[in-house]
């Protein structure tokens, strides 16, 4: 499987953890991804996310998605975790699920608690939410 796709369908996965995957969650995930994949033309970008909705709505585990990613270099895994936490306060709220979700990814891709945290404040003074 494609590394954007992977990637992708991760943070498809966190969109859909609090049950309500919405428009702006999606924008979010498409302007990141056309960040991200800078070579990648827009038409490009959408086929990889309809590819990931399908690819994460099949997948019993986090674990396929994050495989990949925690190869990557350190400056890669924190820019995912910013994208995911961006998702997560779309709708400005954290439940239970994006909270344990946020704390599993943070170890699966070898970010530190402290990084994590540094990331949401960010991301929290960014979207003033």
């Amino acid at each position: 499987m494609e590394k954007p796709i992977l990637v992708c369908s991760l943070l498809v996965h966190a969109a859909k953890m609090d049950e309500n995957y919405t428009e702006k969650e999606k924008s979010i995930i498409l302007k990141s991804l056309s960040e991200i994949y800078k070579s990648k033309k827009k038409d490009e970008i959408e086929k990889i996310l309809k590819q990931a909705e399908i690819k994460e709505a099949e997948a019993n585990q986090i674990l396929e998605f994050t495989k990949e990613i925690k190869n990557s270099d350190i400056e890669f895994r924190k820019k995912i975790i910013k994208i995911i936490w961006k998702i997560i306060y779309s709708d400005k709220t954290m439940d239970m699920y994006e909270a344990n979700l946020m704390r599993r990814l943070s170890s699966l891709l070898y970010v530190t608690d402290r990084e994590c945290g540094e990331i949401k404040s960010e991301v929290m003074k960014e979207n003033i939410v």
